[in-house]
């Protein structure tokens, strides 16, 4: 910016790259990619199994990682806990974390949604929580919606025998967006975070960091 003496200032502008991904709009293009494709029909065929097989490759590969995940897992844990000084101290508040956030996740996993699943739909809310049964243990190990994707297709199309155009559309989208039980973990540890470090926090605060 350059001031010229007579009130009169030319701006300059400036581009400047910022690192991350758009998300919102890479989101919306995908959609609408997939409904142009869905609506050519036969036009589209080649590049809609094109995508098909790929989905295929990739859920191949998400199984590989799956089973070597726990390996790296116990490893990193085992490193995090070696750089602790006092590993005692830190379990009691720690234990009550972890219980509050297990709490909250099973009260809104297995409360709060079957109660809505009911209310919208007036499906068997155990028999379906029962055919889930594989996905939730293996989200639950893996702590990932997207590693779970390969399980979770199988059990919402073969035992839950919903239309694999729907669970294929809302599955994926709601592994990275509609992260409910993320959100809960995060409010938590702020609070957490907060309380180890002697930071005060009143309702305002909670709120704002919710």
């Amino acid at each position: 910016m350059k001031n010229l003496g007579y009130n009169k200032t030319i701006y300059k502008p400036v581009v400047e790259r910022r690192d991350g991904i758009n998300v919102l709009g890479l989101l919306l293009f995908c959609i609408l990619f997939g409904i142009i494709i869905s609506r050519l029909k036969e036009k589209a065929l080649i590049l809609k199994q094109f995508f098909e097989a790929m989905l295929e490759v990739v859920m191949q590969l998400v199984r590989i990682a799956m089973l070597y995940s726990p390996i790296g897992i116990f490893f990193l844990i085992v490193a995090k806990m070696l750089e602790m000084d006092s590993l005692y101290d830190f379990v009691g508040s720690l234990g009550l974390y972890m219980l509050t956030v297990l709490v909250g996740l099973f009260i809104h996993g297995f409360i709060i949604l079957p109660l809505i699943l009911f209310i919208v739909t007036r499906m068997n809310v155990f028999k379906y929580i029962s055919g889930m049964s594989q996905a939730l243990v293996t989200a639950f190990g893996t702590g990932s919606s997207s590693a779970t994707l390969p399980v979770t297709y199988r059990c919402v199309e073969e035992k839950n025998h919903i239309d694999p155009r729907v669970s294929r559309f809302v599955l994926p989208v709601g592994a990275t967006v509609n992260m409910d039980g993320t959100a809960l973990y995060e409010a938590v540890a702020a609070i957490y975070i907060a309380q180890l470090n002697n930071i005060p926090l009143n309702a305002v605060k909670i709120i704002i960091t919710r």
